[in-house]
């Protein structure tokens, strides 16, 4: 089955990608995962991408998609696919579509995790941890005996930049420019599948099985 997984930060997409490789027997594929193995094997492609790296540009379209297109042809994909964080753009999805109709597949599904942006502030924007020990906490979902205290260490919690709330809007701004062209142009080849992401993980779980079964 081959699979594009959507889903803002916050949505649980990384839980329902992992059920996604374990309930198919399918590798998850992030273009991040993907750029970080060419650069470590040291591929003319991860040779290319780490040049461009180390002199903090950002790696083109056309070396990107040679990484997907090489990544696709390995074996553990025969059977298919969950690609995480690609495409990002329309030009990307169509580079896409006509890497997999070169050897006579195409996307089957695209998963969109659907999440209030409200809830998503609130699950991110609570989250501490202990810059001793690295324990995690929540202030709603699984708050510390003590408020702002590590239950282990005593030690005063920590919030993530990346957590304050501002910043969380501003990424689930981004989210939202970058997905809403694709989710339209994947609604339109009839391939896109909207899954509410609110409520217990195994209900989320038994939406998407539903929805890929239909």
């Amino acid at each position: 089955m081959n699979l594009i997984l959507f889903g803002p930060p916050g949505a649980g997409k990384g839980t329902q990608a992992q059920f996604l490789v374990e309930s198919y027997k399918i590798p998850q594929i992030s273009t991040g995962d993907m750029l970080r193995v060419a650069v470590r094997q040291q591929t003319p492609l991860g040779l290319k991408a780490q040049e461009i790296m180390q002199q903090g540009g950002l790696v083109s379209d056309e070396i990107v998609l040679g990484i997907v297109e090489e990544r696709l042809a390995q074996d553990d994909c025969r059977s298919g696919f969950v690609l995480d964080g690609f495409p990002r753009t329309i030009p990307q999805a169509d580079a896409l579509a006509e890497i997999l109709q070169r050897c006579g597949r195409s996307i089957e599904h695209v998963v969109s995790l659907e999440v209030d942006n409200e809830e998503i502030v609130k699950r991110l924007s609570g989250r501490r941890s202990c810059p001793d020990c690295g324990k995690g906490y929540h202030v709603t979902y699984d708050a510390p005996k003590r408020v702002d205290v590590c239950d282990v260490c005593g030690v005063a919690l920590v919030q993530r930049d990346d957590d304050r709330e501002q910043t969380v809007r501003n990424r689930l701004a981004v989210y939202e420019q970058q997905t809403a062209p694709l989710k339209e142009y994947y609604r339109s080849q009839q391939l896109l599948r909207t899954i509410p992401g609110m409520g217990p993980i195994a209900e989320v779980q038994q939406r998407i099985t539903a929805a890929l079964a239909g």
